[in-house]
């Protein structure tokens, strides 16, 4: 159904909110050929929830890509991924409903969705999120997002911005900031965090709502494990 690399296009959306609800931004990012970003936007939400953010990431990179183009979308987002696959077609059966009778959470975006996906060619691709060696188109939704959340401003390529940083703006460059962007979780960790982490044993789902995986370094928060950034944040 969908061919090789240069017959469709390949391309990754993340949302951000820092607190969930606060600050909150969405990016995509398209690549070329050869898997290397070549356009890419974000933008800032002002205050509103991950989820929120993740299914505006979603649909704004649905619109702005050709619906004749089949398109692969890598996404870290269990939620936004499932609202698609999995809930949507079930929900729209029952008019716009849960299975337990309750409106559908974020029903203008999902609905939006559903009609940006008729009649095209979509496949979706879950990534695991803040990964050593991981996909790196997710990697830089990631980070624009994170960026556009934190400085509530809009960016892109289209705006001649520069590639978002390696890392979420925030005042220290701490090692979990570091690893979360991309570099070597638990080697740099010693000395340089007040943050103690550890070694996840089990997948599980971060306060800020988004999923880590087994092996990656997470933190002690007020609300439980997850992410060392988010517990440096709280």
């Amino acid at each position: 159904m969908i061919g090789h690399m240069g017959e469709r296009v390949v391309a990754a959306c993340d949302g951000a909110s820092k607190g969930n609800p606060g600050p909150a931004g969405w990016a995509w990012v398209v690549a070329d050929a050869s898997g290397t970003p070549v356009r890419w936007e974000a933008g800032a939400l002002g205050r509103t929830t991950n989820n929120v953010a993740e299914l505006t990431a979603l649909e704004r990179l649905l619109a702005a890509t050709d619906p004749a183009v089949p398109l692969e979308v890598r996404m870290d987002s269990q939620y936004a991924m499932k609202a698609v696959t999995t809930w949507l077609p079930g929900w729209k059966r029952n008019g716009w409903r849960t299975a337990a009778g309750k409106p559908v959470a974020n029903q203008d975006l999902v609905v939006r969705i559903d009609d940006l996906l008729q009649d095209r060619s979509v496949e979706f691709r879950y990534v695991p999120a803040h990964q050593v060696d991981g996909d790196p188109l997710n990697d830089f939704a990631d980070r624009a997002a994170s960026q556009a959340a934190t400085a509530q401003q809009d960016a892109g390529s289209a705006l001649g911005s520069p590639e978002p940083p390696p890392s979420p703006v925030r005042p220290a460059g701490t090692a979990a900031q570091r690893a979360s962007g991309g570099g070597k979780p638990g080697r740099r960790r010693a000395g340089t965090s007040a943050t103690r982490t550890i070694k996840a044993k089990f997948p599980g789902r971060c306060p800020c709502g988004r999923s880590y995986a087994a092996g990656e370094p997470i933190a002690k928060n007020g609300k439980g494990w997850g992410h060392p950034e988010c517990a440096e944040a709280a």
